[in-house]
């Protein structure tokens, strides 16, 4: 028995579908199917297409174009109608499209057979499994452009996601995103184009007689499944979409907001019919573009004022001071405009000198950032006057507390969540003797970085923040620079981030400031790095972005010679008789110059002499003492020597005091623990010394300790 016969007894008919030629060939049974004579007949596809339900001719074509992208066999169920337009009955169709090579044209060959099912006359066309499956990628890919465009943060994101769009079935070659400039058309970007093609769409007129300029006008879709429907539809600028080689287009518009902002065009190289369904695709396409392109365009705008900000408020560094190198980096936070209260700042004075300023306003939203623009220039203002850095902070901190009395308290605020103070380190620093006078308002204290490269935090006087108090006192303190030697101001955001405190902030950032360095834009761009960098991430704190806080950073070097061949380092302060306190402060400053010393108990001796020697001049003298510390020499061979001066001339004396004597212990102290001692006149006042050589910790000694 022949297959044709064997086709007839299951009431199978054979069909082929040729899309160039626009043919369709039957045989006798699937013409009958058909509802045509039964007898195998070749007939236009314009006359056999009447006798399909029009959803499902229009379904047919996405399903042929399914299988021919994924190697498939195309199946469908298709509703047979009369004359009349009555379902009669449903066949299945299973065929194979073939692909046909066209120069310019997606075309192709389709062969199978048609078979009635039993189906209800009234019944939907059902959706067989291929046609489910094909329906599904549809919604996968929905899924897949929504997440890609949600993701997308700008503008250029925007258009290669739209670029990398593969719908399926009928996937676009080519894409265009118009915008709306005034009353003119724009391209805001293409694909799958030449460069330079977009040029005759470039600032077209709105009243053109275009596609995308009529969906603009209008905010309706417009779909041309031909290129006899372009020509025909819009005549004037077919001969601009002629030399595409295209087949059919989709232009639709762009909505967000309920606002027209511009129109897609998606080109095809193959016709495509637009069927209910794929119109769907691209109108939810299109909506999720659009709104991509707006939340795109808001960042950008966005970003754009933070810079703008940015720049407005943090200022050029110059050309330099001779005798001087500064580096600066301003940091803001990883979320709002990206600008809040921390600054930094470096002031020309008129007597030749300059003026380091750094300081952190409180919060990290506009008000903060707006405080922060007008109290940088009220500091300015007053370092032009030739103030001093005491009579500066002190100006500035009236100047801040009548500024946050004039704002309007928030609906809702209470009055301690609508007072804003600052933190703030001024310091006026001289280039040819290295001497800088700083004063602090509840600012963290200056780092400073010897030549030897020990970095030590620099304890300085200081005052409550500004704002907190119109009439408070900010005393200075002077830090002399020697050749080479760098100091370093930052806001806390710099050592508190990442789930640090002070202690803790700055063990992480001492190894960074003890590196050898040459260059002060690297140090600070290290700096940075091991706050927000991949290194942060192996110290405490959370594996997240760590941008919780603004972070200014301002460095400052003396030039100058900067060898290791002589390593030294060097501390001086001053304790007043007023300040007693400072007598622990002098104390954690030498811990700080000795932070690598070989011997921890040499450490211990040198805490407890300095206490003795300062304490003896407060209480013993009407005056100040003066104490330098100074470390030379090679590591494991080094020599500390500590000086403590004063105005008096009276010389201490070596007593041997009673167990119960409450003093008299200091000299006797120093001559069991020091090296070396001394007490030398000067002219005005003495100066009482100790000197302690560097030696390794004796062996045994901790086991001595535990006996």
């Amino acid at each position: 028995m022949r297959t044709e016969e064997i086709l007839v007894a299951i009431g199978t008919g054979t069909w082929s579908w040729d899309s160039s030629a626009g043919l369709v060939t039957l045989d006798a049974e699937a013409a009958r199917l058909l509802g045509l004579p039964a007898e195998p007949v070749t007939r236009p596809g314009a006359e056999v297409r009447p006798r399909f339900h029009p959803a499902d001719w229009n379904e047919v074509d996405g399903v042929v174009n399914y299988a021919i992208a994924e190697g498939t066999v195309a199946e469908a169920r298709l509703r047979i109608l009369d004359e009349d337009g009555k379902v009669v009955r449903t066949v299945r169709s299973r065929s194979k499209p073939v692909a046909v090579d066209s120069p310019g044209r997606h075309v192709y060959v389709l062969m199978g057979t048609l078979q009635e099912v039993a189906e209800p006359p009234d019944a939907s066309a059902a959706h067989t499994p291929l046609t489910g499956d094909w329906r599904r990628s549809r919604e996968a890919f929905l899924l897949d452009a929504g997440r890609a465009l949600a993701e997308a943060g700008s503008t250029e994101e925007v258009l290669r996601v739209a670029g990398s769009l593969s719908m399926p079935g009928f996937s676009p070659d080519g894409l265009a995103l118009f915008g709306v400039s005034g009353d003119r058309l724009t391209v805001i970007g293409h694909h799958g184009h030449n460069v330079g093609d977009e040029k005759p769409f470039t600032f077209m007129p709105l009243e053109t007689d275009y596609p995308a300029a009529e969906v603009v006008r209008t905010g309706q879709a417009i779909y041309l499944s031909s290129p006899a429907q372009y020509r025909k539809r819009f005549p004037t600028t077919w001969p601009l979409a002629r030399d595409f080689g295209r087949q059919s287009w989709a232009f639709l518009p762009l909505i967000a907001g309920g606002h027209t902002m511009g129109a897609w065009m998606a080109g095809f190289r193959h016709s495509v019919a637009f069927s209910p369904d794929e119109r769907s695709v691209l109108t939810t396409v299109a909506r999720m573009l659009a709104q991509a392109l707006a939340r795109a365009g808001a960042a950008e705008t966005e970003r754009e004022l933070s810079l703008g900000l940015q720049k407005a408020m943090m200022p050029s560094l110059g050309p330099g001071v001779p005798g001087l190198t500064v580096a600066a980096r301003y940091i803001p936070t990883g979320g709002g405009l990206q600008v809040g209260g921390d600054w930094y700042d470096v002031i020309p004075l008129p007597n030749g000198r300059i003026a380091l300023v750094i300081g952190d306003v409180q919060g990290h939203d506009v008000r903060a950032a707006g405080l922060m623009g007008q109290l940088r220039i009220a500091l300015r203002a007053y370092a032009a006057e030739g103030h001093r850095p005491d009579a500066v902070l002190s100006r500035a901190s009236r100047f801040l507390s009548g500024l946050t009395d004039a704002y309007d308290r928030v609906e809702g605020e209470d009055e301690a969540d609508a007072m804003r103070f600052a933190t703030c380190l001024y310091a006026e620093a001289d280039p040819e003797t290295g001497t800088l006078d700083v004063a602090r308002a509840g600012h963290p204290d200056p780092v400073v970085i010897s030549v030897d490269g020990t970095a030590v935090i620099r304890q300085t006087a200081g005052g409550l923040p500004l704002g907190i108090e119109k009439d408070a006192d900010y005393p200075t303190t002077r830090v002399v620079l020697g050749p080479g030697e760098t100091i370093m101001l930052c806001t806390d955001g710099l050592i508190e981030t990442g789930g640090h405190d002070m202690a803790t902030g700055w063990t992480r950032l001492r190894p960074v400031l003890e590196q050898p360095s040459e260059d002060l834009e690297k140090l600070a761009d290290d700096l940075v790095q091991a706050v927000h960098g991949p290194g942060s991430h192996h110290t405490t704190g959370p594996l997240v972005d760590r941008r919780e806080d603004d972070i200014a950073v301002l460095v400052l070097r003396r030039e100058g010679v900067r060898t290791r061949r002589t390593p030294s380092r060097r501390s001086a302060m001053t304790i007043a008789q007023a300040e007693p306190e400072r007598v622990a402060t002098a104390r954690q400053q030498l811990r700080e110059l000795l932070h690598d010393w070989a011997d921890p108990e040499q450490i211990d001796s040198a805490e407890l002499m300095v206490s003795e020697m300062a304490t003896n001049v407060l209480v013993h003298t009407d005056g100040d003492a003066l104490l330098v510390a100074e470390v030379t020499g090679e590591r494991g061979e080094r020599r500390l020597r500590l000086e403590v001066a004063d105005a008096s001339d009276e010389l201490p004396h070596k007593r041997r005091p009673g167990e119960m004597a409450s003093s008299g212990r200091g000299l006797v102290l120093m001559e069991m623990l020091a090296d070396a001692w001394g007490v030398d006149p000067r002219g005005e006042g003495k100066s009482i010394w100790f000197e302690l050589y560097e030696a390794e910790k004796p062996e045994g000694t901790g086991a001595a300790e535990g006996s």
